[in-house]
């Protein structure tokens, strides 16, 4: 059979699958507050596109996918499309990256597809200051939906963005929530991707001063087995039911064995987070690409992954990065 591999040996079995770029939040990490300019909707990839995009990049030797925004649950018929994904059993791992707002009435059935894991975008605990990060008044069904996740069979993860000034006083709390659940809770260091670029601060949260913070409180701290290209470094601490890890994805320190490729909700596919994308699959498909077509170009594409985030950067030829993650995928 066939894969996808770079030159540098790296096997690519992870699609990112945004599904829209339409979110009902306004993260400020994330978007300005008035948003963005989303696309027609007849720019954006069918469900019917994406299947058959994910079941070519399957054969390939894809198993795993995440599905992303946006907020995918915004997108009409979100829920058949995740049904007929359950089918490709190709697929070892369907997961899903949301803020929460809109799936609580969907756990039941998320469980029945064998959904194998979501992770919740929350960063803060606190309900002003939730609401205040996402623009909008909708804590309390994000905290629910927390309670309702941790209490199905669905594994959870929790996304916390590290916004220095403004939540990293919480940090300690989402630790803590370890203790008694068992979930695991990420904090990834802020990237550029607002809409704007990067944030001014007082103080960089990068990966070692999270990791600090949290070890000089937390005195038996225990490493776990991250995994092969797993995107975050985990640790317990000694006794908890749950685990914390922290997402280097500004610093760039888990590129070495990367093993994902996005799709953005228009098509464009991205070797790395980091790049401009490399073509639009969409288009190619509308001007009537075969599958075999497809898999030559997926094999074509990826082969010039570049090695890091860093060289995907300063191949963009600018030292602006002001895209929204909303329209990147998640």
């Amino acid at each position: 059979m066939d894969q996808l591999l770079d030159k540098f040996g790296r096997k690519i079995s992870y699609l990112r699958l945004a599904v829209t770029d339409r979110c009902n939040f306004r993260c400020q990490y994330c978007m300005p507050a008035e948003g963005i300019q989303i696309v027609e909707r007849s720019d954006l990839l069918t469900f019917k596109e994406m299947y058959r995009i994910t079941r070519v990049l399957s054969e390939l030797g894809v198993n795993k996918v995440r599905l992303t925004g946006g907020e995918p649950f915004v997108r009409k018929d979100f829920i058949k499309f995740l049904e007929s994904l359950s089918y490709n059993k190709r697929l070892e791992q369907i997961n899903i990256t949301t803020n929460g707002a809109l799936i609580g009435a969907h756990i039941a059935a998320l469980e029945k597809m064998n959904i194998n894991a979501v992770n919740l975008s929350i960063d803060s605990l606190k309900e002003e200051k939730f609401n205040t990060i996402v623009r909008r008044k909708s804590f309390r069904e994000v905290r629910k939906v927390l309670d309702d996740l941790t209490a199905s069979s669905i594994r959870l993860k929790l996304n916390i963005v590290t916004l220095s000034g403004v939540n990293t006083d919480e940090i300690l709390d989402f630790v803590a929530l370890t203790k008694h659940r068992d979930i695991a809770v990420r904090f990834i260091e802020e990237m550029p991707f607002n809409g704007k670029g990067l944030r001014a601060t007082g103080e960089l949260w990068d990966y070692d001063k999270i990791y600090h913070h949290i070890s000089s409180h937390f005195q038996e701290i225990e490493k776990m087995n991250d995994g092969k290209s797993s995107t975050s470094h985990n640790f317990r601490v000694k006794g908890s039911k749950g685990t914390f890890g922290i997402i280097p994805a500004f610093t760039r320190t888990i590129c070495g064995d990367c093993n994902r490729i996005r799709i953005t909700a228009t098509g464009l596919f991205k070797n790395c987070l980091f790049d401009q994308g490399v073509f639009n699959v969409r288009d190619f498909i509308r001007k009537g690409a075969s599958d075999k077509d497809l898999k030559q170009l997926f094999i074509n594409t990826v082969h010039h992954k570049p090695k890091n985030g860093f060289v995907a950067e300063k191949m963009r030829g600018t030292n602006i990065v002001s895209e929204s993650m909303s329209t990147i995928g998640g």
